[in-house]
């Protein structure tokens, strides 16, 4: 059996290490990435930490409007699929990446496996929960990472090819924390930095709901963060850069960190030595879940709900008071995680071992 995997950004890359790791003993995989994520930061570094086989195919599409970078990506995944002829096009989670490679192989009739099927916001003005909401329609396979995942389908009457898979990022953070935590070379990024393990937040800023609010949505922002008892630390996104130095530059903000973005690893470091996270992130919300560090998320909704049990996640408006409120009185409460909601830490098996059966 021929798979044709497409990733496209950051988030695909992670979840692509666990998903082809199991894959490769039971089929032959070919590796498209789209280029939507290509600084090196957000792109090559993945593959060289992670050991990604190099990508079959990188079409180079780059940002742009959703239109023409969806567009691009249709007519180049179309090409590839003609070149390659698989039986299956695999896709991930809620990209324009996603959405290009599930509708060019549903209108070529190659059945369609979404990893992370399900997930819903009910908000139709975010991009990714049109593509989503959109691949999951015309997928054969729908692997949910949660029970709340699958429900969400049977209400739009998707039933067939549904399989609590579990979440495939949770495989990911068990397996790569611990290689973070014995690699010296990663580990060093506190002294890099100039901070200490549970003596800082950390935060990220990427979503076009934040950044379309202009330098006064971000100042709004930093001013809670500027307030906070710990240093932020912030990985900062390409697309919110400049707003956040132009920020800096205004308010002369002095507990506010800026980083360039790191690796896969590192990041999970950062994570995981955080007294909290502040992010507009989907996938950070369940990495600081899985590593039991509270969250909050700059977003008046979540796709994740599990982790807002207990007060281990908490949503906020992008308002100073309230970001800085939540910051310093939720507490979260730890008898809410025992139902383990994502899974046993085995969802890439799982869906490997689905996908081998096709065809026989």
């Amino acid at each position: 059996m021929k798979l044709l995997t497409v990733v496209g950004a950051r988030p695909q890359f992670i979840k692509a290490s666990v998903v082809s790791r199991a894959l490769r003993p039971v089929c032959e995989e070919v590796l498209v990435h789209t280029g939507q994520h290509y600084d090196r930061n957000m792109s090559a570094v993945f593959f060289e930490e992670l050991n990604i086989p190099k990508p079959a195919y990188n079409l180079g599409v780059g940002s742009g409007t959703h239109g023409k970078q969806t567009g691009e990506m249709l007519i180049k995944i179309e090409e590839v699929i003609f070149e390659e002829k698989p039986d299956i096009v695999l896709v991930y989670g809620d990209t324009n990446s996603t959405l290009a490679g599930a509708l060019a192989a549903s209108k070529l009739h190659i059945p369609v496996a979404h990893v992370e099927a399900g997930l819903r916001s009910y908000n139709m003005r975010m991009p990714e929960e049109q593509n989503r909401v959109l691949t999951d329609h015309i997928s054969t396979w729908l692997f949910c990472p949660t029970r709340t995942a699958a429900a969400n389908l049977k209400k739009e009457n998707v039933t067939r090819g549904v399989d609590i898979s579990g979440d495939v990022m949770l495989d990911s953070v068990l397996h790569f924390r611990k290689l973070a935590q014995e690699n010296p070379q990663k580990a060093a990024i506190y002294g890099q930095i100039g901070i200490r393990p549970k003596q800082y937040r950390l935060a990220t800023l990427h979503r076009a709901e934040t950044t379309d609010g202009g330098l006064d949505a971000i100042i709004r922002i930093f001013d809670a963060f500027e307030k906070l008892p710990q240093p932020v630390v912030i990985p900062i996104h390409p697309r919110t850069r400049p707003l956040a130095q132009q920020a800096i530059a205004k308010r002369g903000y002095r507990n506010i960190k800026l980083i360039a973005p790191v690796g896969y690893l590192e990041m999970l470091l950062l994570t995981n030595g955080a007294v909290q996270v502040l992010t507009d992130s989907g996938g950070l919300q369940k990495e600081a879940w899985f590593m039991e560090v509270p969250c909050i998320t700059l977003r008046r909704e979540t796709e994740w709900v599990e982790t807002l049990a207990g007060k281990w996640n908490v949503l906020s408006a992008l308002e100073t008071d309230d970001i800085y409120r939540k910051a310093v009185e939720t507490v979260p409460d730890p008898a809410a995680r025992e139902s383990m909601p994502f899974g046993d830490g085995h969802a890439s098996e799982r869906i490997a071992s689905i996908l081998s059966q096709y065809g026989v």
